[in-house]
């Protein structure tokens, strides 16, 4: 419950984690390999990742894909994501439906290509029903932007309703417009490849995250790893601000 004390040391599970899934160029670089083999080896990672989550029984991984300031990429390596996207929806959706994963794109797609942007609802719309897990991606996505996007809609309901004296707005009524509002507040959040920084991701949802930042390429980040950052989250406690 938010604003008292909820002590994660003991075992407290993670339900609802957040990925910022960084290094694969660095990876890449590394093997004297393309940029895009970097991203296709992040690629399988994930799927590690998400096999790993959903046999821990997590409810909600949201994973940060592509970032509005990704567009100011090189061009080919623009392209090759957008490819990479189409073929992973492809391959990997069916599958992540049989296992009961319901998969969300969270973000714009203005700019989107059209043909990804038909894969991205058909992906949508074949696992809505599922339960086990949602997979929210956040593609084309930025925060700021999201944030913004809330408070336009937050202030066209009001005048729709005849714009009289503005109420006393509250957290979830601007929450009802944020791009996913039935995603939970992320319990914890993974940032690979040594950077210490939210990069723009979820800043309304991250409010009361614990972080945690991993030396590790995220191609090379594996279920052990994945392991370990839990039971450094079961070793804190949450506080929310309050005093235990």
């Amino acid at each position: 419950m938010r604003g008292t004390a909820e002590p994660a040391a003991g075992g407290a599970e993670c339900r609802y984690l957040a990925l910022i899934m960084d290094g694969n160029g660095r990876w890449a670089q590394r093997r004297r390999l393309p940029v895009a083999a970097g991203h296709q080896a992040g690629a399988r990672a994930l799927r590690r990742i998400l096999e790993h989550a959903l046999d821990l029984g997590m409810r909600e991984v949201t994973a940060y894909a592509f970032s509005t300031e990704n567009w100011s990429r090189p061009e080919d390596e623009v392209h090759a994501l957008m490819d990479l996207f189409i073929e992973q929806i492809e391959s990997q959706v069916p599958d992540m439906h049989e296992r009961g994963a319901r998969i969300r794109f969270v973000g714009s797609r203005e700019g989107v290509p059209d043909e990804l942007v038909r894969r991205i609802d058909e992906a949508e719309a074949l696992t809505a029903a599922n339960e086990r897990l949602t997979l929210y991606i956040a593609f084309n996505y930025g925060a700021r932007r999201e944030i913004l996007d809330a408070a336009a809609g937050l202030a066209a309901e009001w005048a729709a309703g005849g714009g009289a004296a503005a109420p006393a707005f509250t957290a979830d009524d601007l929450r009802r417009h944020l791009y996913a509002p039935a995603m939970h507040d992320p319990e914890l959040l993974i940032r690979t490849s040594g950077e210490q920084r939210i990069s723009n991701f979820l800043l309304w949802q991250l409010a009361y995250s614990e972080l945690y930042f991993s030396d590790k390429l995220w191609p090379d980040f594996a279920e052990a790893d994945l392991d370990e950052a839990l039971a450094e989250y079961a070793r804190r406690q949450r506080r929310f601000g309050g005093r235990s």
